[in-house]
């Protein structure tokens, strides 16, 4: 893969040419309309429009009410999000707020940990999960996939890949609903929790993965207690909501669409392209924030960036037919668990999730179809999927 660029190349070109460096937008004025917000009504039950005439009149654009820069065609939002010069927020501890050559050993010892016997049972965990979940269906005439199956598999997913105490996967999931998110965020429990199973690893190391953090070196010195706290929390919030809110897009996308979902069901490697494709129209998080720290066209530092990631995804200049699932398209695209050097190391465990937890349903619930009369109905603004899925499994 090349390397990202130094510099984000798509957006001085689209940047207004206004606004002091000691401000985060442009200064009001009183003749100018007010620009498009995502805090319009409506937005939140269908941002489309709003999108479609952001990438076609605005395609950067201040936004007052929001307090940020909103970035919305695929070329710019892909070139803001590997662009140095625009940091993740709010502060944090996590691979995604690791900058320059510490960021670059930190993913030098994370990337590895998802390779040979750790993958294998990463895999292995994720498998027996899924199945474990869907068997639980398997005498009912109707289930929520939402409540029953896609919020659970993720967090139990991340908890068995970090080798930690699967009774524990409720309590991770609570804590992924109140902090912990897709990039570690914060729990004030979660240094509590982890820090006796870290002492253990430092002593007995085991194949899991947070053994291998425990006991990797970054410029030849072991990672302290605080940088593997951060990482483990970056792999089970990326187990957590942003995932559970993915996987449930992607069986809405395929039970949508039942012709697609049948070749897949006949031809299971094609399940890692119809999840991209799904991640590319609905992805969980459609709204990416970055902070400047350095002067980016007309952005000044200290500026918020909104990176319009659900907007970028069906952007007409890039794909054909954009707002069609395609479980088949040769190049979905991948802005969804991050661009640069702050791709999200929880993809790998994402993908995996969706594959094994779409193989399990489908081989224990062959009969798998909506409740009839149901179509899915996505929400949310910042983090967007449909709250429920009632289908009938017999």
């Amino acid at each position: 893969m090349a390397a990202p660029p130094s510099h984000c190349p798509a957006l001085p070109s689209t940047l207004p040419r206004t606004g002091p460096a000691t401000r985060t937008g442009p200064p009001p004025t009183a003749n100018r309309p007010a620009p498009p917000s995502l805090l319009a009504a409506g937005t939140e039950r269908d941002p489309y429009p709003l999108y479609r005439v952001l990438r076609e009149r605005h395609p950067l654009v201040y936004d007052e009410r929001f307090g940020a820069w909103l970035v919305s065609k695929y070329a710019d939002v892909r070139a803001a999000l590997a662009d140095p010069r625009l940091v993740a927020v709010p502060p944090g501890r996590t691979l995604a707020h690791l900058e320059g050559g510490t960021h670059s050993a930190h993913r030098a010892v994370v990337s590895p940990a998802f390779r040979g016997a750790a993958l294998a049972a990463l895999t292995a965990g994720v498998a027996r999960t899924a199945y474990v979940l869907a068997r639980r269906l398997a005498d009912r005439q109707e289930a929520d996939l939402v409540a029953e199956f896609c919020e659970w598999l993720p967090t139990a997913a991340a908890v068995a890949a970090l080798g930690l105490p699967y009774e524990d996967t409720a309590r991770v999931q609570a804590w992924c609903r109140t902090g912990l998110g897709h990039l570690g965020g914060h729990h004030p429990d979660l240094d509590t929790f982890l820090r006796p199973h870290i002492a253990r690893r430092r002593c007995h190391p085991g194949a899991d993965l947070l053994s291998a953090l425990c006991t990797a070196r970054a410029d030849g010195r072991p990672l302290s207690d605080e940088a593997v706290v951060g990482l483990a929390g970056s792999v089970l919030g990326a187990g957590g909501e942003a995932t559970a809110r993915g996987l449930a897009s992607f069986l809405a996308n395929l039970l949508d669409h039942p012709g697609q979902l049948g070749v897949v069901r006949v031809r299971p490697a094609l399940t890692a392209g119809a999840w991209a494709e799904s991640l590319r129209r609905d992805p969980p998080l459609h709204v990416v924030l970055r902070r400047a720290v350095e002067p980016v066209g007309a952005i000044p530092v200290g500026a918020t960036v909104a990176c319009l990631v659900g907007s970028a995804g069906r952007d007409p200049a890039r794909f054909a037919d954009p707002d069609r699932y395609d479980a088949f398209r040769t190049d979905p695209g991948q802005l969804a668990y991050g661009s640069g050097r702050h791709f999200c190391p929880g993809t790998l465990l994402a993908r995996l999730t969706a594959e094994h937890g779409l193989r399990a349903l489908l081989t224990v619930l062959p009969d798998l179809r909506w409740v009839p009369g149901f179509r899915p109905t996505p929400e949310g603004l910042i983090s967007r999927s449909p709250r429920s899925l009632p289908v009938r499994l017999r």
